[in-house]
């Protein structure tokens, strides 16, 4: 049987770079049709009710904006703890709920995924904008490609090939 797998775009597409986790969700269903019959989520700006989607999820996968102190664009992938102690440090503001909060509500309830990830994309601009600058929208690919590395390294060789399968079907 296939995992439940999530994939969570975050962010504000109306503040060009932060909204890079829900920009990724598009350029996934554009470009990896064989992906689409995973769960993709906008989870926008983040709140409590996505706790609900975290928690059924076997698989988790979020791509968002993150400050990753590099150059922009860069790519970085945080993995299983990794990933909570990144998303526990940092907060978006005292009205929102953070990364780190909904992660803390899954292991409290005992339903944190095992196989979690978050791919972080450094920003180059945050201000008033609907479209990616030049150096996010080009690590698209790079983002793309760890995003399948992951979920091939998570799930069985069978089920694999029944997503890919299934990925084929919806295509045509």
């Amino acid at each position: 049987m296939a995992a439940n797998t999530l994939i969570l775009g975050i962010g504000n597409t109306l503040l060009a770079d932060e909204g890079t986790g829900i920009h990724m969700l598009d350029y996934l269903d554009r470009h990896h049709p064989e992906l689409r019959h995973f769960t993709y989520l906008d989870g926008g700006t983040l709140s409590f009710t996505l706790a609900p989607y975290i928690e059924e999820a076997d698989n988790l996968i979020v791509i968002d904006a993150a400050e990753l102190e590099s150059s922009p664009g860069t790519v970085a992938v945080f993995c299983g703890e990794d990933m909570d102690r990144f998303a526990g440090k940092t907060k978006r503001s005292v009205h929102e709920v953070s990364l780190g909060d909904l992660l803390a509500i899954a292991h409290l309830t005992d339903t944190l995924p095992d196989n979690r990830a978050l791919i972080a994309v450094q920003p180059h601009d945050v201000d008033w904008g609907e479209c990616l600058s030049n150096p996010v929208k080009q690590a698209l690919p790079e983002a793309a490609g760890h995003i399948i590395e992951l979920l091939q390294s998570w799930m069985p060789l069978h089920d694999a090939q029944t997503a890919a399968a299934r990925g084929a079907e919806h295509a045509h």
